[in-house]
This record gives structure tokens, sequence and C-alpha cells, in this order.
């Protein structure tokens, strides 16, 4: 199936699935989703009989009732729209998952569970239940940016990895019910079949934005010279992937934490044993070259050129975020962000002034600035994500 038609099924099943869940709100007609709306789900564990009759949408509503019982506010739209209908609903902002217990949390695995089982393709929240089972790129579908990068980290957040270099995201699971931060997660952990997913996630993801190149392509490139145009459509963070990928390929093991735990969880990284710096070939060094000229001619035209929406276009918020904060750290600002200023501390190119202010930005990145701040106001933010 073509990914325009995949698309254009996603948007289908999309609207009717909304039409569907309306319907419900106004009047519920399902015998075995009115019984399960009065269960104590505190007290009384539901069983795959009790939910065998239950339609997808419905499996979304008691979710939200599970949920809503202690007050949960959700951002999905549906299942606030139906809580705000029932008599017993009282918001609380402050709500935590902390206030679930045991069989409220395994009522809402089981939940969770049909519901991924129900889905036309793997969606964020899903991965749980792929740990045993290889994806496919007919089964991931399509997604948006940040529901791929949500999903490929999801396969290690299920054993809790914790995202210190990308707080938002950290965030986005420690609102998870399920998970649990471990200090100790090491990517080498993962199973044969996760780290098959892992490249089924990335591989899916580039087939859909058609790129010519990505992050993960570089083994094609070993005896094969890079060109700029190859490059075009990259972010900076993908650029330095794929620059550190062709080290990564000849085993360097890299002192940079959120690198070190990338290139460990990819199926295919073999770090040496003797933290020796490899040696590359000559088209490989051309090759780190090129992605350097490139990476260095787009941070020089945050400086020097008006930013294009072409660079911007597909870009979630915390990507445009820390690109426009990108043009301040090369006037070496420094972050009160502890995660910014850590990221931009990684970068050889990064000169810490204590005396930085605004004053020293030129009109062009002045104008940037404002450019992509006013894309991240419409920009789309990992955190919508399905809830739960």
């Amino acid at each position: 199936m073509s990914n325009t038609r995949k698309i254009i099924t996603r948007a289908a099943a999309a609207l009717a699935l909304a039409l569907l869940t309306a319907g419900a709100c106004a009047a519920q007609d399902s015998d075995a989703f009115k019984k399960l709306e009065a269960v104590d789900f505190t007290k009384q564990k539901v069983t795959r009989d009790d939910l065998k009759d239950v339609e997808l949408y419905e499996l979304s509503l008691l979710r939200g009732v599970v949920f809503g019982r202690h007050g949960r506010v959700f951002k999905e739209r549906d299942i606030q729209s139906y809580l705000k209908d029932q008599p017993w609903y009282k918001p609380d902002p402050n709500f935590s998952n902390s206030s679930l217990n045991d069989t409220e949390r395994a009522n809402l695995d089981l939940i969770r569970e049909l519901e991924a089982d129900k889905h036309d393709q793997i969606e964020p929240g899903d991965l749980r239940w792929w740990q045993a089972r290889e994806m496919t790129e007919e089964n991931l579908g399509t997604h948006s940016s940040a529901e791929w990068h949500v999903m490929r980290a999801e396969v290690e957040a299920v054993h809790g990895k914790v995202f210190d270099d990308e707080p938002w995201l950290q965030q986005y699971f420690e609102d998870r019910y399920w998970y649990k931060a471990n200090a100790n997660y090491n990517p080498r952990e993962l199973s044969a079949t996760e780290r098959h997913n892992l490249a089924a996630i990335d591989a899916a993801q580039r087939a859909q934005r058609h790129a010519a190149v990505s992050p993960g392509d570089m083994e094609l490139f070993e005896k094969r010279l890079l060109t700029e145009d190859m490059l075009h459509g990259l972010s900076l963070y993908e650029l330095r992937l794929m620059r550190n990928e062709i080290y990564a390929r000849q085993g360097r093991q890299f002192k940079t934490e959120w690198l070190s735990q990338y290139f460990y969880s990819q199926p295919w990284y073999n770090p040496r044993d003797d933290n020796k710096e490899p040696e590359l070939s000559d088209t490989e060094k051309k090759n780190v070259e090129t992605i350097v000229a490139y990476e260095r001619k787009l941070k020089d035209s945050l400086s020097t050129q008006p930013v294009s929406q072409a660079l911007l276009e597909g870009m979630f918020l915390e990507d445009a975020r820390k690109l426009r904060n990108e043009i301040y750290a090369h006037h070496g600002k420094v972050f009160k962000d502890r995660w910014l200023q850590k990221y931009f501390a990684s970068f050889d190119w990064y000169k810490p002034n204590p005396n930085y202010t605004d004053a020293a930005l030129t009109p062009v990145e002045r104008q940037n600035a404002a450019t992509i701040a006013a894309y991240e106001k419409k920009a789309t933010s990992v955190m919508a994500a399905v809830e739960g």
C-alpha cells in the first residue's frame, strides 16, 4: 500500500472513530459498556470476557473512567468531553498516577492491551505489547514526527530509560501510569526483538519521509560518497547523529551520554574494547567532512539568511525550540534550563559567555529567532500523543 493511500485510510479511520465516539458520548448503546461504567475499578478486576463485546472507542472511554474517578483532566478531547458529562466527575488539576492502586493499574493494563490489539496500526502507548513481537513497516503505518519519536523512545522507556537530555520526553513518560524510571538502565539489555523493532521504526519513518538519507543509513556509504543534495531536509540533530554514526559503525565509544545511549540501542553497534579512536577510510572521512560542512552551512545561515519554512517544515515543537536556542548558543548564552545547557555544552563550538545579552544578536538572527518562535506556537508537541 502506498504512503498516500495509508494516510487517506488512516484519516478515514480517524474520522469514523471520531463520529463513533461523538455518538457514544451522546448515547452509549452498548450493554457491555453500560455495565462496565458502573464498575468500581479500585476493587474489581475486569476480565477479557467482560470486555469482549466492547468497541475500541468504548475502551478509550473506559480508560477515561478509571482515571476520571480520580479527577484526571485529559488532553484527548473525546475522553474529556465524555467525562464532563458525567455527574460524578470532579476535575483535579493536581491528579497524580500515584493515586492509582494495583487493581486499577491491572485494569488499565488490560484495557490498553485490548486497545492496542484493535488499532489498525501500532500507536504510541502500544509498544509494551510488542516487546516479544517483531514489527513491520506495514503494521507500523504512518505517523507524525512526534509520534515516531515517542514510539522509538517507548521501546526503551518500558525498561525505565531516563531521558535527561529531553525533559519534555521525560515528562511525557512520567505521565504514563506504567512508567518506572530506572537510573541503571543499560540499552545493551534490549532483546534482539526490541533492537529489530527500533530498526523497523527508523526504517518506516525514513520511508514515510522520502528522505535521501537518514540516521541509520551510513552502512550504505562506507564505500560511497555523500553529496550535499542528499542532506537537504535533515535537522541539525539528525546530521549530528549521521556524522557520529560513521564512527560508531567502526566501533567508536562515545563520552557524550545521549550519543552513547543512542548507539548502544542500535542492533548493529559493536563498540571497541580498547577505547581507541577507529580508523576511517578515505571515503568515510570525506563523508564526515561533507556532513560537517553542511552542518556549518546551516548554522551560519541562521546568522546570515532568513530561515526558510522548508527548514522548519515537519519539525515538532521541541526540535524547533532547540534550533532557536542554537542562535543564542553561538554567542555563548548560558542557559538556566539545565538540559539546554548540557546539550549545547556537548558541542565543541560552544563557548559560554556569562556576559551574554541579546544585544549580541544580528538583525537577521533576531528575525530568525522570531520566525522560529512563531512556528513553535503552532508546532506539534510530543506531549500531544495518546495519554494513558
